[in-house]
């Protein structure tokens, strides 16, 4: 999914509640949650509510608490269900900006014998440049967390991240945990998530490109381990069992034909004594294109193929209708009752089916199904009606309500309670990866965003999902720029990655939108930043390839008809206009640190100051609103730069050590400068400051309960009301705090 730019410096962030740490063992450093920091200075955070717009790879009832469950995302942490309240609460918020890597949620695992029990196995990313994951565990439903930091890494924003759960709380003993991991085989716990070490007896081996342990399940008193690194060998096992919690073999018996896939999920019917597991020939979520569904009599060790429907046919139109199986969940209540998805079905749909024969027919709940977005349009895509979903490997049945099924996509949770009419289930569950923000300073929004997944949004209030969903014509899946002319706030333009287009303006502030009549050729593959100048008369577009190669950017004086090169412009900068002056703009060049401007429009660049940094680091450069030539760069691990010159020349803010982003809002009462806001460091620690006096001093607006990992990417202040702030996230969607009044 989405993969942020890498920087992270600051303390260890922590939860609400101070723990103890725990002994030092095996391959696990426990580390103690820190105590809470300052309160914010009395600030309230809330998303802003878009509804779900990322990926949801597990959900997971309790068995014996009504109406509790939990669900996990592969970039935006955990968050339990509130059944009285109707909607999620996060559980990881409290993650700071040095364990971004910790807000991918590898697993879930609850304990049927303790309902306040709860455990987390954190890790975004499994590569060299990531940090080892963790285990979170709570007494309290979440409530309050201690903290096992693991030698391992994880990896839930990665290939087979659908897959699990590969957190299991042991049937025989609660105080015993396994742990799945990708690469570095089976690890267990016998002092409930205090501590790790690798499971002697576990036959498999792990490699360092395959998937490891795909998920594990209570099977009665034994523990069954799917297994993802097969080499596809007839005989080969991809599934294992221990019946002791020591000794482990190969379940004997298994399918023919499932030895070159990939087990995916497993459910265990406790009235029929029948696992049901489902496989596919890749990990997924994409690459899928076959699959199947078997079950496994555990007292006879009798296999069965129970597959709904066999990938490989052909749809209405002649398309090839492949897709592997992803989800799996039992009934609880009727025996023999089950649900299983498809997934990576994209000429057909994917769907849900649901057996209560244990697999001898199956009913399509597509079929029938009735959809009500009206609370998250976006879900129609632009189009007249939303579809059934896609990455369906998230999938439940409620125990306690046999017509209670729920199901994640790659942009929601759909749930029903009559098997016919679905609707999101997704209040509280915010999971936007945002990368672009505007505050217009007049106009019924105060706030319109840009997205990784779902594009732009016109947000005509904070607390509902946009009523006009997406931004259509063109439709794009993720924005790469979104500007507005200062002196003409009516007039907004976008970029972004789509098939129809990549550009577009709007004439009503982004209610509305046209595409662009022409844009350079290197738009389909490269759309980048874009800016307009004060009045709205100039556009400059500048392209950077997903891959980081930049290319030249473009300008257009006529609404985007036409467009012309700019050979004097930086490659791959972000260009920015000069709020006051519509003759100037600016860009700052990272591979040379130089500030170059303007004063055509556009049309050329030159050099102003230099020997500024350089490299690598991320760099914000924002004009202040209002002001002709006041320019603020922000600078990774260097701190912040001002100019009020145009970029003549900067002088360092000695306020802080660290700027990663900054941003504008309206005036404290009887200031005579904007409201400046930033992520940085002023000190240790890496958070949300505001200044009201020009970055002589800063305040601590957000608290160790809101972090949100990593923050980085945009913030900025509303220009009509004071206090008020929009962060966006890497997971987590957009935030905006507010002083308590």
């Amino acid at each position: 999914m989405r993969t942020p730019r890498l920087s992270r410096r600051a303390v260890l962030a922590g939860s609400a509640a101070t723990v103890a740490a725990a002994a030092v063992s095996g391959v696990v450093s426990p580390a103690a949650v820190a105590a809470p920091a300052a309160d914010g200075s009395g600030y309230r955070w809330r998303n802003v509510v878009v509804g779900g717009t990322g990926f949801v790879t597990g959900v997971l009832f309790h068995p014996s608490v009504r109406g509790l469950a939990y669900a996990r995302t592969d970039i935006g942490g955990a968050y339990r269900w509130d059944d009285r309240a109707g909607r999620w609460t996060p559980l990881t918020d409290h993650l700071g900006w040095d364990d971004w890597n910790l807000l991918g949620v590898e697993a879930i695992a609850v304990d049927p014998a303790h309902p306040g029990r709860v455990y987390l196995a954190l890790g975004t990313y499994a590569q060299s440049w990531a940090g080892n994951g963790a285990v979170l565990r709570s007494e309290d439903r979440g409530a309050t967390w201690s903290r096992a930091d693991l030698d391992v890494k994880l990896g839930a924003n990665e290939d087979g991240r659908g897959a699990g759960e590969r957190l299991l709380v042991d049937p025989r003993d609660s105080d015993t945990l396994w742990l799945g991991t990708r690469h570095d085989g089976l690890l267990k716990s016998t002092d409930r998530g205090a501590t790790w070490a690798a499971a002697s007896g576990f036959p498999a081996k792990p490699s360092a490109s395959g998937q490891g342990v795909m998920f594990l399940v209570a099977v009665g008193r034994a523990v069954y381990a799917g297994w993802g690194d097969g080499d596809g060998t007839p005989g080969t096992a991809n599934l294992y069992r221990t019946a002791d919690g020591t000794a482990w073999e190969a379940v004997p018996g298994q399918p023919s034909g499932t030895a070159a896939k990939v087990p995916i999920r497993a459910a265990y019917d406790t009235h029929t004594r029948e696992l049901y597991v489902t496989y596919a020939n890749a990990p997924g979520p994409n690459g899928q294109s076959d699959g199947s569904v078997h079950k496994l009599r555990t007292a006879t060790g009798k296999w069965a193929d129970v597959t709904p429907v066999k990938p490989g046919g052909t749809t209405g139109d002649g398309s090839a209708d492949t897709f592997g199986y992803g989800g799996v969940a039992v009934d609880a209540r009727r025996p023999g009752t089950l649900a299983v998805s498809t997934n990576n079905r994209w000429a057909d749909v994917d769907t849900v089916y649901r057996t209560t024969n244990g697999g001898r027919t199956w009913t399509s709940l597509k079929d029938a199904a009735v959809f009500d977005v009206s609370e998250t349009p976006y879900l129609k895509w632009g189009d007249d009606k939303p579809k059934f979903g896609w990455w369906i490997q998230a999938l439940a049945v409620d125990p306690y309500d046999s017509k209670h099924i729920v199901y994640g996509t790659g942009a929601t949770l759909y749930g029903t309670r009559d098997l016919k009419r679905w609707a999101p289930q997704i209040r509280g569950l915010e999971e936007a990866s945002v990368v672009q923000l505007v505050s217009p300073p007049a106009g019924e929004a105060h706030l319109l965003s840009g997205s990784r997944d779902i594009g732009v949004m016109y947000h005509e209030r904070l607390t509902a999902s946009p009523a006009r969903g997406m931004a259509t014509n063109p439709v794009s899946g993720s924005a790469t720029g979104l500007a507005q002319a200062a002196a003409r706030p009516s007039y907004v333009v976008r970029a972004g990655w789509g098939d129809n287009g990549n550009g577009a303006y709007s004439n009503d502030g982004g209610q509305t939108w046209a595409p662009f009549e022409a844009q350079p050729d290197i738009a389909k593959d490269a759309p980048g930043p874009i800016a307009t100048n004060a009045d709205g008369s100039a556009l400059l577009w500048s392209f950077v390839h997903w891959d980081g190669t930049k290319y030249a950017a473009h300008r257009s004086t006529d609404n985007g008809t036409t467009w012309s090169e700019i050979s004097s412009f930086p490659k791959g900068a972000t260009p920015v206009a000069d709020p006051a002056d519509p003759a100037l703009f600016y860009a700052y060049d990272t591979d040379t640190g130089t500030l170059l401007a303007s004063t055509d429009s556009g049309r050329s660049f030159t050099a102003r100051a230099d020997g500024l940094p350089s490299g690598d680091a991320q760099f914000k450069l924002v004009a202040a609103p209002g002001r002709s030539g006041d320019l603020w760069l922000s600078v990774k691990w260097n701190g912040l730069y001002r100019s009020t010159d145009g970029g003549v020349s900067f002088s360092k803010v000695a306020s802080c050590w660290a700027s990663y982003t900054l941003g504008f809002g309206r005036a404290a009462d009887g200031a005579d400068y904007p409201a400046i806001y930033q992520v940085g460091s002023t000190d240790t620690i890496t958070a949300v400051y505001r200044s009201d006096d020009e970055a002589k001093t800063w305040t601590r607006i957000n608290d160790d309960a809101h972090q949100w990992g990593w923050t980085g990417e945009v913030i900025v202040g509303d220009p009509r009301v004071y206090g008020r702030v929009y962060l966006a996230t890497n997971g987590r969607g957009i935030q905006y705090g507010e002083p308590v009044r």
